[in-house]
């Protein structure tokens, strides 16, 4: 009995300076917690001495291959980030759809493995090092670029996301031996909305000559436009369901303000310095005159005005809903043929 008593007093003994030292660091905290061997000595052990779970513990490590008590943060289990110990997804770099000579004579090869190969290839390796472990690893493009743009004070992932989208977009806006006129609904959209084709042609080129400085120039359907949180709207007070034409500052694209891009593209000097120096003009013309995927620009719209009709039911619904939530409570507590009736 005495022999028992002495034994437990020694191993309090042993415990007690970590008790403090843990006390002195962490406070009340549950955010620590010891490892020994294979077993747990929780936190509520040590603040109670319950010695008997302190003898298990010991004896644990007696029994083990452990020679020493080691302390470690628990795992978190509410988090994205903590349920992920390996990368499990990183953007790859995808290529265009087409040969990168497929568009020459018009834009060179060089200049496709320039900007494609080189500063493209840039934006997805520095993306997938900025959100490795973050909030942000596993999550789609678009969502980063939504959650990134900070009302235009974008924070780092931004730009390589946005960037990403941008390139990738663009190239799909092209096709070898593109160009010409467009035709069906966005060709009648174009005339309603700019007044005739020339007219588009004219606008579109002249935002393009005058971004000031690095940027893109878009075509995009603006349609049942969301609030987005942490946007700022360009044009507040436009129709809505028409084409527009925007212009945005190095990586910005339409995404932010909830329009449907249709068509870009890129005035970065990087995009036409090869083969045409300083003279973005002809670059602009050339793009327009012999690259642009209508077909392509037509069935962005086609999803752009699909994507509008869902929304406007959506919508419908919900306003249906809170119409029947506002009446259910009359339904429910009211008897109209009772003047004494209550509402809970």
């Amino acid at each position: 009995m005495h022999m028992a008593i002495a034994t437990a007093f020694f191993a309090f003994l042993l415990v007690l300076p970590a008790v403090y030292a843990v006390d002195y660091f962490v406070g009340d905290s549950t955010d620590m917690e010891p490892k020994l061997g294979m077993d747990y000595i929780t936190w509520t052990d040590f603040k109670t001495f319950n010695v008997g779970n302190i003898l298990r513990s010991i004896g644990s490590l007696e029994s083990s291959n452990h020679s020493c008590l080691q302390w470690r943060k628990p795992k978190k289990t509410c988090s994205q980030k903590a349920s992920k110990p390996y990368i499990t997804a990183q953007f790859e770099l995808k290529p265009p759809p087409y040969p990168l000579n497929s568009l020459e004579p018009h834009m060179s090869r060089e200049t496709l493995e320039y900007h494609w190969g080189k500063h493209h290839r840039g934006y997805v390796e520095t993306l997938n090092k900025q959100i490795i472990g973050t909030e942000l690893d596993g999550m789609t493009l678009e969502d980063i670029i939504i959650l990134t743009y900070n009302r235009g004070d974008p924070f780092p992932a931004f730009n390589s996301a946005a960037q990403i989208w941008n390139h990738d977009f663009f190239w799909e806006s092209m096709k070898p031996g593109g160009g010409g006129k467009p035709t069906g609904n966005l060709l009648e959209l174009i005339e309603r909305d700019f007044g005739s084709y020339e007219e588009f042609i004219k606008e579109f080129k002249l935002a393009a000559s005058t971004q000031f400085g690095s940027g893109w120039v878009w075509l995009a359907y603006k349609a049942n436009r969301l609030d987005v949180g942490n946007s700022i709207n360009p044009r507040p007070s436009e129709e809505d369901k028409k084409l527009v034409i925007v212009k945005t500052p190095n990586a910005v694209n339409p995404l932010v303000w909830d329009y449907s891009p249709l068509l870009t593209i890129d005035v970065w000097e990087h995009a036409y310095y090869i083969d045409s120096q300083n003279r973005r003009a002809d670059y602009i013309s050339t793009f327009m005159e012999k690259f642009v995927s209508w077909e392509m620009v037509s069935l962005r719209l086609e999803m752009a005005k699909a994507r509008a009709i869902e929304r406007e039911k959506e919508e419908e619904s919900e306003e249906d809903g809170e119409k029947f939530s506002d009446d259910e409570p009359l339904e429910m507590y009211v008897d109209s043929e009772s003047e004494g009736s209550e509402i809970e």
